[in-house]
């Protein structure tokens, strides 16, 4: 066993329990949907995080071929996915009882800026780790689409405007369907 395979562990299970957040989230929201005032950004960012969570997972086995671990470069590694599991967390309502309703829209403004915290902190730890921890230099694709998250991830932050949000959900969705599209389609080498 390589030390890799024993820390991917820990990582693992974290993200793990982000997906699973997720997952019963979706499933509550189907069978609550009687009594949810629906708001389409907040289901299209949980995919969003779906997919964040499956990219990290996918991305960190270009990390099996790191033979030297110290806890600065474990700590951040987990950092980044317990931030990514705090976003799913933070925007994941929790399942709406039989005698309770839950309006989507203002979830997720109460949330939303706990969740835009988080996300930048799943970010700059995600830069820390690229260049800290992983050995060479980032490529300029994937650091000009962290600074394009950021700015997205601050615009959601410091808005108080429905349209604002309508708008960054789904052009960070796209944003990020495009950046797993161009960097991470095949399994890392």
């Amino acid at each position: 066993m390589t030390a890799f395979d024993y820390l991917s562990v820990l990582f693992s299970i974290v993200l793990g329990l982000s997906i699973t957040q997720l997952l019963a989230g979706f499933a509550g929201m189907v069978r609550g949907r009687a009594r949810i005032a629906f708001y389409w950004p907040l289901p299209l960012q949980m995919l969003a995080l779906f997919l964040i969570n499956v990219q990290s997972w996918w991305a960190m086995f270009g990390m099996r071929y790191m033979r030297e671990w110290n806890f600065f470069g474990f700590f951040i590694v987990l950092l980044q996915v317990v931030f990514t599991y705090l976003m799913s967390a933070t925007i994941t309502p929790d399942p709406v009882g039989e005698e309770s309703r839950l309006d989507q829209r203002e979830f997720f403004f109460r949330e939303k800026n706990w969740f835009f915290i988080v996300s930048l902190g799943t970010l700059f730890s995600s830069l820390t780790k690229d260049f800290f921890v992983i050995p060479g230099p980032p490529g300029t694709p994937d650091i000009a689409a962290h600074g394009i998250f950021i700015a997205l991830i601050l615009i959601g932050l410091f808005t108080t405007k429905d349209w604002v949000i309508k708008t960054v959900i789904p052009i960070t969705f796209l944003m990020y369907c495009a950046y797993i599209a161009l960097l991470f389609v095949q399994l890392p080498r």
